[in-house]
């Protein structure tokens, strides 16, 4: 019991940090691994753990609304299931990446149900309840908090065949309507991005942008220049030449490089 309670506190504590400090990176495995082997009294076994899940999760990151295998779940049952069974890395290795991907599903589960508050928080922001906004927005992040502890405390508590048994248990219904509702969340996160920027002008190069990849497969860093050098020659040459300001060649290239 005060095994599990340890782990589910430092994964709740550490996901708070997280956010709170604009990502720290305190959730990666060399983190979290050896804070779980210092509060089990292990931590060689820690680094250990966690110099070899880093290898692994290495690319695991959240960018936008993708969502990736839980590293802070994975490494920190892992490296304490490693540590409860005196087995090594091998065993950490073995189970981080299926409790990652359960952790994920969970995750989805979470961003589910923080969307339906979506509509409440423009409506704060429409009447600049800035207090309410924070409140909000903490309230997020503490139910998140709250899904970690909840989920280290019963991984610990019920064992690791617990864990591989819920997870070989699960419906093969439920698994894929979660991979699916993880799949279509990047397209909403980049579609919540382009709201505010979609007009009338701009459109034009997204729909550019998007003729490129799809029946041209020029691959995303290529379209990438290509668009700033788009928007320098836009930005700089025609709106410069055929705006209304005076300001000499010079000038426009002290304000190009000026940082």
């Amino acid at each position: 019991m005060q095994t599990a309670l340890i782990v589910g506190i430092i994964l709740a504590l550490l996901w708070f940090i997280e956010k709170m400090l604009g990502t720290a990176m305190v959730i990666r495995p060399i983190v979290v691994s050896t804070i779980i082997g210092a509060a089990l009294g292990d931590v060689q076994t820690g680094l250990l753990v966690g110099a070899t899940l880093e290898l692994v999760f290495m690319g695991f990151i959240q960018v936008g609304g993708a969502v990736p295998p839980d590293v802070l779940v994975g490494a920190g049952l892992g490296t304490a299931y490693a540590i409860i069974g005196n087995s090594g890395a091998e065993v950490a290795l073995a189970l981080a990446l299926p409790i990652a991907l359960l952790a994920q599903s969970i995750k989805v589960l979470v961003f589910i149900i923080r969307s339906w508050f979506m509509n409440y928080a423009m409506k704060l922001a429409k009447a600049a309840n800035i207090k309410g906004m924070i409140n909000l927005n903490v309230g997020g992040l503490l139910l998140h908090c709250a899904m970690y502890f909840i989920v280290g405390f019963v991984a610990i508590l019920f064992g690791s065949n617990a864990v591989e048994a819920f997870v070989n248990n699960i419906p093969d219904a439920i698994m894929n309507g979660l991979e699916v509702a993880g799949g279509l969340l990047p397209a909403v996160g980049f579609a919540l991005l382009l709201l505010p920027m979609m007009t009338k002008t701009n459109v034009l190069y997204f729909l550019l942008g998007f003729s490129l990849l799809a029946y041209m497969n020029i691959p995303i860093l290529g379209i990438t220049l290509f668009g700033v050098v788009l928007a320098f020659i836009i930005v700089y040459e025609f709106n410069g030449k055929n705006g209304d300001s005076d300001t000499t060649d010079k000038e426009d290239e002290e304000e190009l490089f000026d940082v």
